[in-house]
């Protein structure tokens, strides 16, 4: 078994596997009768037609830019000439699943948060965009020249492959085979179809390879890299979602001991206190005043365990999920909350756990230092992220280092890779931006 490598965003690979094509060719006779080769020949027809509008573009933008760098035009246009791997590396994805069924993952990290200066030097930080840049300068130079070979090859093959209808069709002296020379009938022909017939085979191998060839290349500069950095932050992020499930797999165990022992236990201390209190009614007994005040303890005492064990793991968040769960805990804010949930199906247990105790605590947050008279709770499907939003019109200018809470909230969501984003101006109003991918 090969061993897979898994991608961030779900899609799968084998790096050292061999692609689909190159699979094919293995064996000749069947990629000759297959659908093959005329898959390969129109992934190079399509390479060929976008490589020359990319080179075409590449060479414009650095002419355009040495000339103009005199007057400081150049340089901006040089400066952007990297950012054109990009477009070109997503259309040469989706180009490839022509030839190759396994979908290659965007190598590019989510956008970074701020102004579109600060997401222009992410992208320029990272790795992936100069290998996309050269894959570009690769494709378009010498993929796209070698493409053309091969089609052409394949055009002349095919305009011998019919010779013999040609001359049947025509009179036999009007076919001019060698300057002063004719055919003299449509057998005498039969050989340029054999030629024009090896031609094809021939193209449809050259094509095979030529796009084996543009498929490794492409896994190389335009799918993720699992170098040791990402390896070691990948096993780290899937230890700490062991470690989160773990945690969530014993938090309920204890939930449900508590439920089925001590809540039970207490429930039974109460009804027979109750009796108790039911027999010594009417009576002068100082025992009734007695096992009263011990039964109202036993009601305050199961009052506060159910308490606890709803801010365990509420049971309504098991059963019917998130939204019902996030309208339950609203009843008992003291500020007017507007919730709207909508989500297609139920998400991953952990995500919904996740969610379920920031949406609490941010709540609980906006509850004792906004100020705010009224909260509203947005939730939706984004892709595969869940996305929150929980805005309150209290005071505003929340702040992490002062002991709100929004630390501890960033943090729980960075177990799952989820992000937590605020905005809380002086006079607010506050949002919380809350992102939790389900794929993880």
């Amino acid at each position: 078994m090969s061993a897979t490598a898994w991608r961030p965003d779900g899609a799968y690979g084998s790096p050292g596997s061999r692609s689909a094509v190159r699979e094919a060719l293995g064996r000749p006779v069947r990629f000759l009768l297959s659908a093959w080769p005329l898959r390969c020949w129109l992934h190079l027809l399509g390479g060929v037609l976008f490589g020359a509008v990319v080179l075409l573009v590449l060479v414009v933008a650095v002419s355009l830019g040495v000339v103009l760098s005199a007057v400081g035009v150049g340089l901006l246009i040089l400066a952007a000439v990297p950012l054109l791997g990009i477009p070109v590396a997503a259309l040469e994805r989706r180009r490839l699943r022509l030839v190759e069924p396994a979908r290659l993952a965007d190598p590019h990290g989510p956008p970074a948060a701020g102004g579109r200066r600060r997401r222009l030097r992410h992208r320029f930080g990272e790795r992936a965009t100069w290998r996309e840049l050269g894959y570009a300068v690769l494709s378009s130079a010498v993929f796209t020249c070698a493409g053309a070979g091969v089609l052409a090859l394949t055009a002349l093959s095919a305009i011998l492959v019919p010779t013999p209808v040609v001359v049947w069709a025509l009179a036999p002296e009007t076919v001019m085979v060698i300057p002063g020379e004719t055919v003299p009938g449509p057998l005498s022909a039969l050989p340029f179809t054999a030629l024009g017939a090896a031609g094809l085979a021939l193209a449809a191998y050259a094509a095979g390879w030529l796009t084996a060839a543009q498929v490794r290349t492409a896994r190389v500069l335009l799918a993720p890299r699992e170098d040791g950095m990402t390896r070691r932050v990948l096993e780290l992020t899937r230890s700490r979602v062991r470690l989160a499930d773990a945690f969530e797999a014993e938090r309920r165990r204890i939930e449900r001991d508590l439920h089925d022992g001590a809540q039970q236990q207490l429930v039974a201390l109460t009804m027979t206190l109750g009796l108790a209190e039911m027999e010594l009614a009417g009576t002068d007994s100082p025992a009734a005043a007695l096992v009263a005040r011990g039964r109202g303890e036993a009601l305050r005492a199961l009052g506060q365990l159910r308490d606890l064990v709803r801010g365990i793991h509420p049971q309504v968040l098991t059963d019917h999920g998130l939204a019902a769960a996030v309208a339950e805990i609203v009843e008992r804010v003291p500020v007017p909350v507007a919730v709207s949930i909508d989500l297609p199906h139920r998400l991953p247990d952990l995500v919904e756990t996740t969610a379920y105790f920031t949406v609490t605590e941010a709540l609980a947050n906006a509850a004792k230092h906004s100020g705010a008279t009224e909260i509203a709770i947005e939730g939706r499907m984004a892709g595969d992220r869940l996305v929150l939003l929980i805005t309150d019109d209290g005071r505003g200018g929340a702040d992490p280092a002062a002991g709100t809470g929004l630390t501890g909230l960033a943090d729980r969501l960075a177990i799952l890779r989820g992000r937590l984003s605020v905005s809380s101006p002086a006079g607010g109003p506050t949002q919380l931006r809350v992102e939790v991918p389900c794929s993880v």
